[in-house]
């Protein structure tokens, strides 16, 4: 099922988010697992320039571009149709090798159209908040998920 089919009539949630690993033997990327969230936070990237101070150069130093570092990446108030993000979670809390994942953040419209993609590199959960449990409300499956990655791109439109 592809991501813009599964989250059909999820009209509240206006990020889709897809997470893939790399194809064996040179293939595609493979989709692991998907799901639609309410709220998306710390796309960004830092770069710290390094100044060089020049002898003789007395009116100042010249600026270089440094190391770029990236925040992490919070998505909440979410839904899945699977448990594979808290099983990714897990091998990675315990110890055990977990390969890292590629996401793709799908933003859409309020038509459900999609209105640009972010791209993640190398994405490591970090931090995993399930929703309260209560009878009587009718929250969602998973209330955080934290990401540190390696990268961030910006898709052209309708390309991903």
């Amino acid at each position: 099922m592809s991501a813009d089919a599964a989250f059909i009539g999820l009209h509240v949630f206006r990020f889709a988010v897809t997470f893939k690993r790399a194809g064996s033997g040179g293939g595609g990327a493979v989709e692991v697992c998907s799901g639609a969230f309410a709220e998306c936070t710390g796309l960004e990237a830092t770069m710290e320039p390094k100044l060089i101070r020049a002898g003789g150069a007395n009116y100042g130093a010249t600026q270089r571009a440094g190391q770029v570092s990236f925040a992490t990446v919070v998505l909440k108030r979410g839904m899945t149709r699977t448990r594979d993000l808290f099983r990714w979670f897990q091998l990675v809390g315990g110890g055990a090798y977990a390969y890292r994942l590629s996401a793709e953040i799908v933003v859409q419209d309020s038509a459900g159209q999609t209105a640009l993609t972010w791209g993640l590199d190398r994405c490591l959960p970090v931090k995993f908040k399930a929703a309260d449990l209560n009878a009587k409300g009718n929250e969602v499956g998973i209330e955080e998920l934290h990401l540190a990655h390696e990268g961030l791109r910006l898709y052209d439109t309708g390309a991903a």
